[in-house]
């Protein structure tokens, strides 16, 4: 069976998962008589895989980490999306199971294209098993759910094992493993009051008599309307995977997936001249009616893992990728006049390709410093991303009423590409963690990574002289430092320091290219364990981004001057209350400021509330009249945000859902999403674009047979 990777302390609870306590075998005569046998009691340790836990928190996380381990042993925020959440939700989107996500901000836009945000920051990174993929909103490259166990988050500069990126945080996605020797899945169909419809299909079984080689695959279909005019989520995903033990300690294993989506884009409401939200019928569209988007993702994912006999572990992985997007689609180029007309109509194509590869090579070394318990990870990794983007933009003037739909007939323009970019990026990094335990309850966490970056983007117009933007970076250093103190059995405190940095393009007056973002984050925080399994943290932060590129007014140069601030409160709770009481729900407080530069002083990230209250909740009743039924809900509770002076009021939505055991494994899940009809604004962008209707009040049916 594949091992997760496991520190010392994980070790010991996985080597419990395996014992099987029975009666003494060798008794003698005298007493045979008034031996009573028992039935053997299987004692379940940690699990890193979240199926059939039943449960809204996981005893392991390898988020920011290269070994499984507790979330108390990491010394950051850290939240977790379990399969249960998963299905509970019926979630088929990344994005979708992050919204419910404690201090997690979704700019809202088509199925796989929304921008995910944390203090701030969007992320720019997903991880998949610990392997870095980089992912942007508009060529829609998110995975679907269905091939994932669970979503991991973490908040905060993630350095140490990537070195470049936004500090917002890192989001790992565990795939789905072939863990079943015994034959098992489900298949599921799922339908909305919009007429979306969506089926799963998963199958696990061991593929030799011995089950040292086992499979999993899985399919996902979705398609039909949104509750926009015009708008349309498709997508098809295909995943398999197969897990060989080589030997008792030695685990190759392989996994394949391809997605593919096909959507009727739309980008958003425009507002009123004064910038006014315009309050229409949700259904309102600036679409044409020949918008599309088409996108293909092939990620391939190879990992061997060897355990030795000291507790050494070992292991090697890639993750290959291709993804390719293409796409046209109108949107509202004006902002409204009082009668709710436009004047110009804004279109955007591209044609996008790019393929990836990223490569690790670790080892984790339990030992001995004295008489205090060490573990130090030595690993390497090395990363390649070359892409081309063929692009084309255009408007016409005119007069388009959105009271009568008259966008929708906008004449298709040509496909002729205009512009063309191509980036080519290689880096190269050296990383080492040791932690140290002086005593039992204090563990010391330090940690530093070498990166060398390397990467060139030309861009242009088709045709003519392109410009070469260049930067070299050598012998980066991004340190960790970070220490938790057990203050009981059921609390720890913990202290981090965290780094990241971001390539920059941009020259100076000199002419050299500026210094790399840096972004550093303090945190300080407590978490524990209470009865039942129900994990909470409270953590305060502080991140700053320094040497952030500002275009200097009338010249063709730039200054790093634009330092920046995130700083706030986060708490958080997860798991069961009591028996049967499944609960997630945390509170962000955050602010964000300019602290040098031309607009210092002013809000930086003007989209991220102050105020978000998550709280999901469900009850599985086991006795009495209503057995096998269960009852839960969700609040989504935000402060008032903004952006380019165009504000969003604050909301609260509530969705409820109920689920029956239709017995023989099949269950019966019922939904209603805003339950309550809130009329409520998701996103804001500008006076033209980018303003997103919440959902109105939809109602949901899912059917999953499980064997």
């Amino acid at each position: 069976m594949t091992r997760p990777l496991l520190p010392r302390r994980a070790l010991h609870l996985a080597l419990l998962a395996s014992t099987t306590l029975t009666t003494p075998a060798l008794v003698t005569p005298a007493l045979a008589q008034d031996v009573i046998e028992l039935e053997p009691i299987n004692v379940e340790g940690s699990s890193y895989e979240t199926e059939g836990t039943n449960s809204y928190t996981s005893n392991l996380i390898s988020v920011g980490e290269k070994a499984a381990m507790t979330p108390r042993e990491v010394p950051q925020s850290t939240s977790v999306v379990t399969r249960k959440q998963i299905e509970d939700g019926g979630y088929g989107a990344l994005e979708e199971a992050l919204a419910d996500t404690p201090g997690i901000m979704i700019l809202s836009n088509d199925s796989g294209r929304s921008s995910i945000y944390s203090r701030g920051y969007e992320f720019d990174y997903l991880y998949f098993d610990g392997l870095p993929a980089p992912v942007s909103s508009i060529y829609g490259t998110q995975p679907d759910l269905s091939i994932v166990d669970h979503v991991e988050v973490l908040k905060g500069p993630a350095g140490l094992f990537i070195g470049t990126g936004e500090p917002a945080g890192s989001i790992n996605m565990r795939l789905k493993q072939a863990t079943s020797v015994d034959p098992k899945g489900y298949a599921s169909a799922s339908v909305d009051s919009n007429g979306h419809t969506r089926t799963e299909l998963d199958y696990s079984s061991a593929l030799n008599e011995e089950g040292t080689i086992r499979g999993r695959a899985v399919l996902a279909y979705a398609d039909g309307d949104g509750f926009v005019d015009r708008q349309e989520n498709g997508v098809l995903s295909a995943y398999g995977t197969v897990a060989w033990d080589i030997t008792p300690d030695t685990t190759l294993t392989f996994s394949l997936a391809h997605m593919e989506r096909d959507i009727a884009p739309f980008n958003g409401l425009p507002t009123y001249a004064d910038g006014a939200l315009m309050w229409l019928d949700e259904s309102t569209s600036t679409g044409a009616d020949w918008n599309y988007f088409e996108n293909a993702t092939t990620d391939a994912v190879l990992a061997l893992e060897h355990h030795f006999a000291n507790g050494v572990r070992a292991k090697a992985s890639l993750r290959a990728s291709h993804q390719e997007a293409n796409f046209l689609y109108a949107y509202g180029g004006s902002s409204a006049d009082a009668d709710n007309v436009i004047t110009t109509m804004s279109w955007l194509g591209q044609d996008w390709e790019q393929d990836s590869l990223a490569l690790d090579a670790h080892v984790e070394m339990p030992f001995l410093m004295g008489n205090m318990d060490s573990n130090l990870i030595l690993g390497a990794d090395w990363q390649k991303l070359d892409s081309s983007t063929y692009g084309l933009r255009g408007s016409e003037d005119g007069s388009w009423d959105l009271d009568t739909d008259d966008t929708a007939s906008l004449p298709r323009p040509a496909e002729d590409y205009t512009t063309l970019e191509e980036r080519d990026i290689t880096s190269t990094g050296l990383y080492a963690q040791l932690r140290v335990k002086p005593s039992d309850q204090l563990t010391l966490i330090g940690g530093a990574r070498v990166s060398w970056y390397d990467g060139d983007i030309t861009s242009g117009t088709i045709g003519t002289a392109r410009d070469l933007d260049s930067t070299d970076i050598d012998a980066k250093v991004t340190p960790f430092a970070g220490l938790t103190y057990e203050l009981s059995p059921a609390a720890t405190l913990y202290a981090s320091y965290s780094e990241i940095f971001i390539p920059q393009f941009e020259l100076d007056v000199n002419g050299d290219t500026l210094d790399p973002l840096e972004g550093r984050q303090y945190e300080l925080g407590v978490k524990g364990e209470l009865a039942y399994g129900l994990n909470y943290s409270a953590a305060l932060f502080d991140l700053r981004q320094v040497n952030r590129s500002v275009a200097v007014r009338g010249t063709d140069y730039a200054e790093p001057e634009g330092d920046v601030r995130s700083r706030g409160f986060e708490t958080e709770v997860s798991g069961e209350v009591i028996p049967n009481l499944h609960l997630s729900a945390g509170y962000t407080y955050t602010e964000t400021e300019y602290l040098e530069g031309p607009d210092a002083g002013a809000v930086f990230s003007t989209y991220t509330p102050e105020h978000m209250l998550k709280l999901t909740a469900l009850y599985d009743v086991t006795e009495g009249m209503m057995q096998g039924w269960s009852f839960g809900g969700r609040l989504t509770s935000m402060s008032e945000f903004s952006s380019r002076g165009i504000t969003a009021p604050a909301y609260n939505v509530v969705d409820l859902m109920a689920a029956k055991d239709l017995g023989r494994d099949t269950v019966l899940r019922l939904g209603v999403d805003n339950a309550f009809d809130e009329d409520y604004y998701s996103r804001v962008g500008s006076n033209v674009v980018f303003n997103f209707r919440g959902a109105p009040r939809t109602f949901n049916m899912s059917l999953t047979k499980s064997f």
